[in-house]
């Protein structure tokens, strides 16, 4: 099974497409870092002739503290999400967490993104999946990937089935994420396209007491797995500076890594497909 969508002229997304990459920065914290991060992700994936999604919060809401930085706000975010689009010329992701953003937030970015802690929210994917935007649904840590079906199926009721399901890793006890590679396909035999999400899957929820923590030397090995199972897409959050980004940082890519990552996961997805 599997469905293939066209998100662009350019960009199809599914099954015997190359994979998509979706990297940016957790959270929007300055014009200059996400122009940063754009231009250095955008530039490794034309070299490799894969397509690339810019991704950024404007809002984390579910930050561990309430000290925690949560971003620029909707506003300020959607604008600067604009300008990426814009200048860089490609699609861009955010994340709603109330039914009332959806369509404001539809108006600006080309993928609506449904956090893993609200992936059943009834009336949050009814929202989405009513702007007629594609829809990437993070699995909660909490579910089976079979539980996914159901949640897909509420953004398809509104006659939207322009949809990604996304791994993250499942909860393991306190603090601590594991992935079950075999996810990847039992998501795959729903019907809709599978993306990894390997910055987020060695997280470690809540692992510094006021933030989470995470093991960034585990991301690229996990990508490789799954690139190897089979995936539709990579999820990255990258950072020129990870150790000093406001959100994320423990987990995420270093921005210089980025393009031996994607080279390997290119060439494991064209050995799978090959052999498929």
């Amino acid at each position: 099974m599997g469905r293939v969508f066209a998100l662009s002229p350019d960009i199809n997304i599914g099954l015997g497409q190359v994979p998509v990459i979706i990297a940016g920065p957790c959270v929007i914290e300055s014009d200059d870092i996400c122009r940063r991060i754009a231009g250095a992700a955008l530039a490794a994936c034309q070299k490799l002739g894969l397509p690339y999604i810019f991704k950024s919060s404007f809002d984390k809401a579910n930050r561990t503290s309430i000290k925690g930085f949560r971003g620029l706000g909707m506003e300020n975010g959607l604008r600067t999400l604009a300008m990426i689009k814009r200048e860089f010329g490609c699609p861009v992701i955010t994340d709603v967490h109330a039914p009332e953003q959806c369509a404001a937030v539809a108006e600006v970015v080309d993928i609506l993104q449904i956090p893993a802690f609200l992936c059943r929210q009834t009336d949050l994917l009814l929202a989405a999946g009513s702007t007629g935007k594609p829809v990437n649904i993070k699995k909660g840590q909490f579910l089976a990937p079979e539980d996914m079906l159901p949640v897909a199926q509420k953004v398809a009721s509104t006659g939207n089935e322009r949809i990604m399901l996304t791994e993250r890793g499942a909860s393991f006890g306190y603090h601590n994420l594991v992935v079950d590679m075999r996810g990847l396909v039992i998501m795959s035999e729903l019907g809709w396209p599978v993306i990894f999400d390997a910055t987020h899957a060695v997280q470690i929820p809540g692992g510094l007491g006021t933030s989470s923590g995470g093991n960034r030397a585990f991301v690229a090995p996990l990508a490789r797995a799954a690139a190897a199972v089979g995936i539709q897409g990579l999820f990255l959050e990258t950072h020129p500076d990870p150790d000093n980004a406001r959100s994320d940082g423990p987990n995420s890519l270093p921005l210089e890594e980025l393009p031996k990552l994607l080279k390997t996961i290119k060439e494991i997805h064209g050995l799978v497909n090959q052999s498929a």
